[in-house]
């Protein structure tokens, strides 16, 4: 499958700006089945330096700074991506969680795909006792980690009610897990969460996923949304599987990849820090557009 993506992302300040400095991540990755064909990112107003480097994680970062004062930024990004994924099917044979992860803290590799640094609680996912022990009801001695994950993902997506009034993303995991609302990034970090309480290696992912507009119904621009989900290690024969606990599905060629990280913080496509204005107001508006 070859998607095409556009991701425009606007802030409109109240008073005028005099500095930005931004870090973008906005281009899709190639691996795993997934292939970057082309991208391109239009800043206005125009930047005064644009630097490129590779963050720890692998994730493209564009650092951006802006002296011209200004009352918009309008950051608009184009990617093409070809996707050739083959699916995992829930009860696939996969080894004893136990066992993953035992292999997982005897890594002796510190690359940014090796287990050993999705093992550990880090800034926006910390070890909570009560998640893990909701983890803990998938995964009975010697249950497979592939069929554990899934079921974990399939009772958050019965058991969580997705509500973007419920929280923001500052909303700690805690408060996330106890309301049982949310989003698709608090959905994730609780998935997260209680993998890595019972030792198992789990990442965050951030991209886009192509929705599918209802029978009769025209798909409207800009509808779809920047996404998130969960990557676990399923051991060194299977490597990292996604799980995206939101909508109850393995991850096939319907989820684009933009990054992998400990967290949301690790991975936000967008993020920096502004001059001259205590109140902004932000727009996104994503398009999938299925090519071929």
């Amino acid at each position: 499958m070859i998607y095409d993506i556009r991701h425009v992302t606007t802030y409109s300040y109240e008073n005028a700006v005099s500095f930005a400095r931004c870090a973008l991540r906005l281009e899709p990755q190639t691996g795993d089945g997934q292939e970057l064909i082309s991208h391109a990112v239009e800043i206005r107003p125009r930047p005064a330096e644009r630097h490129v480097r590779r963050d720890f994680f692998g994730s493209h970062t564009e650092s951006v700074v802006i002296d011209t004062p200004h009352r918009s930024l309008r950051i608009d990004s184009r990617s093409r991506v070809k996707l050739s994924r083959k699916p995992f099917e829930r009860n696939a044979p996969s080894p004893a969680w136990q066992s993953v992860r035992d292999a997982a803290i005897e890594a002796t590799s510190l690359g940014p795909s090796s287990p050993i640094g999705y093992v550990f609680a880090s800034s926006l996912v910390p070890l909570f006792k009560p998640v893990t022990d909701y983890a803990a009801a998938s995964f009975a001695a010697d249950t497979g980690v592939l069929a554990g994950a899934a079921d974990l993902m399939r009772r958050i997506r019965t058991e969580f009610k997705y509500d973007p009034k419920a929280t923001v993303i500052s909303t700690p995991l805690a408060e996330a897990f106890e309301k049982r609302h949310g989003v698709c990034q608090d959905f994730a970090h609780v998935m997260i969460a209680g993998l890595r309480g019972l030792g198992l290696p789990a990442a965050y992912v951030s991209g886009y996923l192509r929705t599918i507009p209802p029978p009769g119904q025209a798909r409207l621009q800009g509808a779809d949304a920047t996404h998130a989900w969960v990557s676990v290690w399923c051991g060194e024969a299977l490597g990292w599987i996604g799980f995206d606990p939101t909508n109850d599905l393995l991850v096939a060629n319907d989820h684009i990849v933009l990054g992998m990280g400990r967290d949301f913080a690790d991975v936000s496509p967008v993020d920096g820090i502004i001059v001259g204005s205590p109140k902004q107001k932000l727009g996104v508006a994503v398009d999938v557009v299925l090519v071929e």
